[in-house]
């Protein structure tokens, strides 16, 4: 996307949300069935879809390293079930994780920008982009300056992503709303129009820090959002719900949501991420029951 091509939205195009329709629709996705057949498709499906994270103050090496072998082989010996889509860590790791899955085609996303915060002079968070970037990392997780939203200072929220985006080079950028400090559908959408108009690849809910992080409803006021703009500018913006999507069930009713509004095109790791620190488990748990008609025990499955 091209300098000219970034041009702040006009805000009569972020329609009024219907919080009792939005709300209803969402709950609609929860009663959908799937076949057994179409179950484990899902499932593989959404193993693909991971940025397998892990964002803790404990991080070590060792730790990075056994999460990217994960990513790289979700199910070692069954070439059927992965790799998950990225890696997701800290600025620090990023080079450790890009030594660690060079060649398998998992991706390096890195959270950058103060996060999960984001309360940094912008000079700084974009010295810490240009870092991870340097250091191999394929994509950016950033995170806006909420209180500015807040406080209606638009302007400055949408320049700061077209900076971030600009800093980025040819890593993709994906920008987080962090959706639980927004308090309402309406910011929700107003927020995620800017973040497109200003050249975000993804938007994405939440850091997985507050609560409440992702929720259907709120992640179907996003898809609605980049529904209208591709419709309006011909461009695909990806989405990744991030926070609190910790079981299968929830998963797939993501992926049945994401067809639905946005159409199957969308249903690949190029366009559609699950942030998750704790869903990978449950996937393979719930792969293998389909495979074989029997739950296996957690501690058959590393926890990193």
């Amino acid at each position: 996307m091209s300098k000219a091509e970034i041009t702040f939205p006009d805000r009569r195009l972020s329609p009024a949300i219907d919080q009792v329709g939005v709300e209803e629709r969402a709950a609609r996705f929860c009663t959908r069935s799937i076949k057994k057949e179409s179950k484990l498709s899902a499932l593989r499906l959404a193993v693909s879809l991971l940025d397998v994270t892990t964002l803790e103050g404990a991080d070590s090496v060792g730790k990075v390293r056994q999460m990217c072998a994960k990513a790289r082989h979700p199910l070692p010996g069954d070439a059927s079930v992965g790799p998950a889509a990225a890696v997701c860590v800290y600025p620090r790791m990023v080079r450790i994780a890009a030594e660690a899955v060079a060649g398998s085609g998992v991706k390096v996303a890195s959270v950058a920008t103060a996060f999960p915060s984001g309360q940094m002079r912008l000079a700084e968070r974009l010295d810490e982009i240009r870092y991870a970037v340097g250091e191999g990392a394929d994509e950016i997780d950033m995170v806006i300056s909420r209180g500015q939203f807040l406080q209606g200072e638009y302007r400055a929220i949408f320049d700061e992503i077209a900076a971030c985006k600009e800093a980025c080079g040819e890593a993709h950028l994906k920008v987080i709303l962090e959706t639980g400090e927004l308090a309402t559908y309406d910011a929700v959408r107003w927020a995620s129009d800017l973040a497109m108009a200003a050249g975000a690849d993804f938007i994405k809910t939440s850091t997985g820090k507050v609560s409440p992080a992702a929720t259907l409803p709120v992640t179907l006021v996003m898809l609605q959002a980049i529904d209208d703009f591709y419709h309006r500018t011909g461009r695909m913006v990806g989405m990744k719900p991030a926070g609190g999507i910790s079981n299968a069930k929830l998963a797939l009713q993501y992926l049945v949501m994401v067809r639905e509004v946005l159409g199957p095109r969308w249903l690949t790791n190029e366009w559609f991420r699950f942030g998750a620190s704790s869903l990978t488990n449950d996937l393979l748990m719930q792969i293998r029951k389909q495979e074989t008609g029997r739950y296996q025990a957690p501690q058959y499955f590393s926890k990193d």
